[in-house]
């Protein structure tokens, strides 16, 4: 399935939230066998990823790094989806300022960066109402709201 990982120094409760969610979502897109990481760091490694694998010189909430971008990599009884970096910071930021819980901010990025792992993207206005949409189907089922 997956595992997270929690490379900061604090305690963060939520993750069997997470947890919940991500399975919500394994379900939702009728997923079989996955195996995928979810890695929660701070924002001075997030920023040093987005610089190294994006040119982006700042730090960022989410990113993935998806296996199947590359149709090298295939097996065939499951799939080998990749890894989603949550910052810890970015989603705390995130959270004061849409006025929702750590929870929810947390829950969302998980989502976000799941879709993304399995080719969801939010490039043009279509493919965003798509996968904007998914991402509140699965946060709704899981009862994680605004």
């Amino acid at each position: 399935m997956f595992k997270i990982f929690n490379e900061t120094n604090e305690t963060i409760a939520e993750t069997k939230e997470i947890e919940r969610v991500l399975e919500i979502a394994i379900a939702n897109q009728n997923l079989g066998q996955v195996e995928f990481n979810v890695v929660i760091v701070d924002n001075p490694y997030i920023h040093k990823l987005n610089k190294e694998y994006r040119n982006i010189d700042r730090e960022t909430d989410v990113i993935t790094f998806a296996l199947e971008d590359t149709k090298d990599i295939t097996y065939e009884n499951y799939r080998l989806l990749g890894d989603i970096y949550i910052s810890i910071d970015k989603a705390k930021e995130q959270a004061i300022l849409y006025g929702h819980s750590l929870k929810r901010e947390l829950c969302f990025l998980a989502v976000h960066g799941f879709l993304h792992l399995l080719g969801y993207d939010h490039m043009n206005e279509q493919d965003e109402k798509v996968m904007f949409g998914l991402q509140e189907d699965i946060l709704n089922e899981a009862g994680i709201t605004k």
